[in-house]
Parts: structure tokens; C-alpha cells; sequence
């Protein structure tokens, strides 16, 4: 009996170690999400939409009168947006006033086949669209049926069992929205590939009408787009360029102000178009702020965190005997991370989120770059930035960078990435990344020949 009794107790010991290192191994391979390789989409010279194109673009409403147009001409020169960024076909083609099903589909099709296309051609050999077990794609302005994810599993046969998410409505934030639905799907199962294509779609929401809050839109937003493979394979990891710390999503969509501060609507002449409030501001620094309440402790380290306490019990201190205390976050975020990844949403947008951080001019530079070459291209704009800051170099083995986003609801959705590896690839950048940041401080030639809209005796119009 007792010979019998041993070895079950061996077996059963054996046993209960395999289960353990099972689990153990399966909640390492849950934490687990590599991001293996990211592509942007880059237009045609001839879709390039320089300042002189917008103001031909402007001149064809004609429902602005002489302020509108030198509000829109205003706002072009003073926004930040270079000569090279790239436009929606039927607006080029003079069609913006009467987009068509077929234009959605097309602008559609070509930012997400030519960014999948390329993604698939440089990991062949890694991944085949077969080996895809999760698919999001996210499109704020453009729902179709079939949905955008039936498209591309049609376009690539896909396979049957894949897990398709497609994501409207959710703005400029969307790609971490994305990002953060992979990661949650990934507990749940093991050794899977996952696609991420997030874009936006222009030429059928071009706006047409006369309000100044809406015409923002025209001036700020642009062609473009990005696809990125993610695994959670433990396999992968030395071929992955980064591997993801940590998500956090904050909504502050109960507040009615939050709310409508970031809104697609129609004007009161009936034209559709998207409305920016002055409210817009106040909301993005309310929702980053509760964001950042909860990133910040996971990812800075406890030495900079007990500092920081201290400081903000000196400043309560100091504020009740009446003394004035300086404004910032008090945080030194360089203890923890090391580049800062900021949605190019515009330059107000980099700035004060620069300054609201205690950023350099250099942290920002990627985003302003980004905002300069490409525009403002919703949720598919983290992605340039990223592109920048590896064409340029920077992103070395162990660097963090903080992801931020934010988009209409309204919401803040942040992440941070660790690199593991030395990066250089110039990816989209190849054919400007020498040019920058220089490029960036050349005038707007558009000024000089227009340099009337300047005139303040021609209108009372202040931007």
C-alpha cells in the first residue's frame, strides 16, 4: 500500500507543479502584448493639398463672405499644417459639395489596402493575413454595411473564426481605444495575432457651410492612416519593436459641456459638419487630467511619487497662509519616461499639452512635425509621431514612451510602450525626415502672397 501511496503522491505532486508553471506561464503570456510592426499611409504627390489648393478649395463656397474667407485664410497660415499634406479625391477634384457613396469606399480602400499591403510585405515570413485571429478596425464617421472589417477580411481572405471589431464615433482617440480592446482580448487567448487599422474618412464630411466652429475642421483635419500587427506570443518577442506597459481610458462624457464640446452635427442651414467649441480646451485637460491619475503611479517610480507628495502638502500648506504657488503638474515625468508621443490634433493642442507637462521643445517636436508633414489624421496621427521619433533615431532598447490621445465623447486615452530594441527605420518619413525640423520654421509662402488677410482695416475678424 505505502509502495502504491508513493508513487501517486509523485504523480500528483508532478501533476500539480505542471498546473502551476501552466498557470503561471499563461498569466505571464496574458500580460503579454508585442507590437511587431506598424505601417502609415502616405498619398500621391498629385492628392497633396498645399495652402495654395485650400484657398482655391475656399474660394469655391460661396456661402463665406469676406470675413469667412479671411478667418479660413487666417487660420490656414496660423495652423501649423506645411505644404505637404494630402487631401480626399472628390475634394481635390472640386466635388466636396456632393461626395458620393463611392468616394467614402474609395478613400477607404486605399489608406487601409495600401497600409495592409505594405504591413503584410514586410513581416512575410512572420505572419500571413491567415494567421490574423483579431481584427479592429476603427472609422469614426463612416459606419457601412458590410462593415469596413468585412472589406478588409474579404479583400485578404481572412480566416472564419476571426474575431472582428468595428469601432465608430469614438474621434481622434480611437487607435488607443483599439489598442486597449486587443490587450483585454489577449487574457483570454493565447498565441494570437491581432490588426489594428485606424483612419478616417474625409472627403464625404468636408464642410461646406459658414460657421466659423465648423469651418476648424477643414483647416486642421487631413488624408492618412496607419495598420499595426500586435501578438501576445512570447515567441515573437525578439522580433518586436515594443511591447506595451500599460492602457488608461477616462471619459468625461457625463458632462453636457464635455459632451458637445467635440460634436458632428449640421449647422442652421442644413450643412453637415463637425462642431469645435470653445469648451474643447477646458475638457482635454479635465479628461487627461483623471488619465493621468492612474497611468502616472504605474509607470513613474516610487522616489519621484513620494517627492511629489511632499510638494503638493507643501504647496496646500503654503496656499493657506495666503502665498502664491506655481502652476504645472509637479511631476518630473523623465524619472520614467523618456519621449511623449502627442496626438497631432493641432498646434494649440501640442503646446499647452507640452507646457501643461512641463515638456522641452524637444518632446514635442515629433507631434509638431507630424502636424506640419501630415496633418491631422484623427486616430491614425499617434502613429506619425512614433514614425518621426524612430526616423529620427531616438527610440533606443528600454526607452518608455507615453502614447496621448484624446477624442470626441469626451475622452483622454493614454499608454505607455516599452522599446526592445534599437530603432531607425525611417518608415513614412523617408522622403522628408532630413528635411526636419527645419523645414518646419520655412514661412508659409501662402503669407506673402496673401499678406492682405493681415489687413485689419479689410474686416474685424481676430483669430
Amino acid at each position: 500500500m505505502e509502495l502504491f501511496s508513493l508513487p501517486s503522491l509523485f504523480l500528483i505532486s508532478t501533476l500539480l507543479v505542471l498546473y502551476i508553471s501552466k498557470y503561471v506561464l499563461n498569466k505571464r503570456n496574458q500580460r503579454n502584448c508585442f507590437m511587431l510592426h506598424y505601417e502609415c499611409y502616405k498619398g500621391k504627390d498629385e492628392r497633396k493639398l498645399d495652402t495654395e489648393t485650400c484657398a482655391k478649395i475656399v474660394q469655391r463656397n460661396k456661402n463665406l463672405g469676406l470675413e469667412e474667407y479671411r478667418f479660413l485664410l487666417r487660420t490656414m497660415v496660423s495652423s501649423g499644417i506645411g505644404e505637404e499634406t494630402y487631401g480626399p479625391r472628390n475634394v481635390l477634384e472640386g466635388r466636396e459639395a456632393s461626395p458620393t457613396l463611392l468616394d467614402a469606399h474609395s478613400e477607404m480602400d486605399e489608406i487601409m489596402f495600401d497600409t495592409l499591403d505594405k504591413l503584410f510585405h514586410k513581416t512575410k515570413g512572420l505572419v500571413s493575413p491567415s494567421d490574423i485571429d483579431i481584427l479592429v478596425v476603427n472609422v469614426s464617421l463612416f459606419a457601412p454595411s458590410p462593415s469596413l472589417t468585412s472589406r478588409v477580411i474579404n479583400r485578404y481572405k481572412m480566416r472564419e473564426d476571426i474575431k472582428s471589431y468595428n469601432l465608430s464615433g469614438l474621434g481622434c482617440s480611437a487607435s488607443v481605444i483599439s489598442i486597449d480592446i486587443v490587450q483585454r482580448i489577449f487574457e483570454a487567448r493565447e498565441n494570437s495575432f491581432a490588426l489594428v487599422v485606424s483612419t478616417e474618412t474625409m472627403g464625404p464630411h468636408w464642410y461646406c457651410g459658414k460657421d466659423r466652429s465648423m469651418m476648424l475642421s477643414n483647416c486642421l483635419f487631413r488624408a492618412g492612416g496607419s495598420s499595426v500587427l500586435l501578438t501576445n506570443a512570447p515567441r515573437f518577442k525578439n522580433q518586436a519593436l515594443m511591447k506595451l506597459v500599460t492602457a488608461v481610458r477616462a471619459h468625461v462624457g457625463s458632462d453636457d459641456e464635455a459632451y458637445s464640446c467635440c460634436i458632428q452635427m449640421e449647422d442652421k442651414d442644413g450643412h453637415p459638419g463637425f462642431l469645435l467649441t470653445k469648451y474643447l480646451q477646458k475638457a482635454a485637460a479635465r479628461a487627461l487630467t483623471l488619465n493621468l491619475k492612474v497611468l502616472l503611479p504605474r509607470v513613474l517610480p516610487l522616489k519621484e511619487l513620494i517627492r511629489y507628495a511632499i510638494v503638493r502638502a507643501f504647496k496646500r500648506i503654503t496656499t493657506t497662509k495666503g502665498e502664491s504657488t506655481s502652476s504645472g503638474i509637479d511631476l518630473d515625468l523623465k524619472t520614467g519616461l523618456d519621449h511623449f508621443c502627442i496626438h497631432p490634433g493641432g498646434r494649440a493642442i501640442i503646446e499647452g499639452v507640452g507646457k501643461s507637462l512641463g515638456l522641452t521643445e524637444f518632446d514635442i517636436e515629433p507631434a509638431r512635425m507630424a502636424l506640419h508633414r501630415f496633418g491631422n489624421t484623427s486616430s491614425g496621427g499617434l502613429w506619425y509621431v512614433l514614425g518621426y521619433m524612430e526616423a529620427k533615431k531616438r527610440l533606443k532598447k528600454g526607452d518608455k514612451i507615453l502614447m496621448m490621445s484624446m477624442g470626441a465623447g469626451f475622452e483622454s486615452n493614454n499608454c505607455v510602450w516599452k522599446v526592445l530594441k534599437d530603432l531607425d527605420d525611417k518608415n513614412v518619413w523617408e522622403d522628408s525626415i532630413d528635411r526636419y525640423p527645419e523645414m518646419s520654421k520655412i514661412p508659409n509662402p501662402f503669407l506673402e502672397k496673401y499678406n492682405w488677410i493681415n489687413d485689419d482695416t479689410m474686416s474685424f475678424v481676430r483669430v
